[in-house]
């Protein structure tokens, strides 16, 4: 398959393949004489594989780990369970600090709406 279908199959842009490509999502892809990259229909499919795991909130490091895990064909459910445990534990953490956040910055609400305003006239912390 020549990139363009690829990235229309995949539902990605051409850079997108070139990016995975070069990142290690897909192997490197063979060369016409021409130069033209040439890719096997498998290409799209984990293209589609790499976008799912990056939706579940791994990082691209991760996808590509997690992607050559399972071509090594020693992957299992059990084997790579850690994975996901790993963006579990870092997403409730992610969510935490922004319930921190959120909650500084209700406090601060309040205390404007009740003329305590944490704010300067520059937008600067008082």
């Amino acid at each position: 398959m020549k990139i363009g279908e690829v990235a229309r199959a995949a539902e990605v842009s051409v850079d997108t393949v070139r990016f995975y490509e070069r990142r290690g999502v897909l192997p490197a892809a063979e060369r016409r004489p021409s130069g033209y990259r040439v890719f096997p229909p498998s290409a799209a499919d984990r293209i589609r594989s790499a976008k799912a795991l990056q939706d579940l909130g791994f990082t691209l490091d991760e996808v590509v780990d997690a992607l050559h895990a399972h071509d090594t064909g020693d992957a299992t459910c059990a084997s790579e369970r850690w994975r996901l445990e790993a963006v579990v534990a870092r997403l409730d953490e992610r969510i935490a600090q922004l319930q921190r956040v959120r909650r500084n910055a209700a406090d601060s609400l309040a205390d404007c709406r009740a003329g305590c305003c944490r704010l300067t006239g520059d937008g600067q912390l008082a």
